[in-house]
């Protein structure tokens, strides 16, 4: 299947999907019916626009860092001052620092294929994009509304970077 040919079809099953989801989300009583289209097609119409930019952007990104890899020991966060300097505060401070010296140790030397960040950008741009619209159209269910949007456009986007890597090999 040609890049184009995902792209359209992840457009319009996002579409679809959606559509059907913020309809039944938001068909409670004391709701109009106005309301109840406006928020689906609103998030039908948002869903499908993103997936349609988080696939193409999903795409260049597995192309770009697919081979790539990055060592663990730069995942480890740094922790570097408490603002509070009392014993227990630097204890635990010191405990944190151990944990993480104990894990770059553990992780020196292993690496992991730069695709699995792939996902997290577009990811992280999608969900506080579809979280502002919906504020922004007032859709009365919101979190009902968006939550699966955020859940399985995590699930796709792993998914569809698997599957790219897998079709590259």
């Amino acid at each position: 299947m040609s890049s184009k040919l995902r792209l359209i079809w992840s457009a319009l099953v996002a579409f679809v999907f959606y559509f059907a989801w913020a309809y039944w989300a938001n068909n409670i009583e004391g709701i109009d019916r106005e309301t109840v289209l406006r928020a689906a097609f609103v998030q039908a119409s948002f869903s499908a626009s993103v997936t349609l930019v988080f696939t193409f952007v999903l795409e260049k990104a597995v192309a770009k860092f697919g081979g790539s890899c990055f060592s663990l020991v730069f995942i480890v966060p740094v922790l570097c001052s408490v603002h509070s300097k009392t014993r227990h505060n630097l204890a635990i401070l010191n405990t944190f620092n151990e944990a993480l010296d104990a894990a770059a140790t553990h992780l020196k030397g292993k690496c992991v294929t730069g695709s699995l960040l792939a996902p997290l950008v577009p990811l992280s741009v999608q969900a506080s994009l579809v979280i502002m619209v919906n504020v922004i159209n007032q859709t009365p269910n919101l979190w009902l509304t968006v939550a699966p949007s955020i859940f399985f456009s995590a699930l796709y986007g792993y998914s569809y970077t698997f599957t790219l890597l897998k079709q590259r090999n």
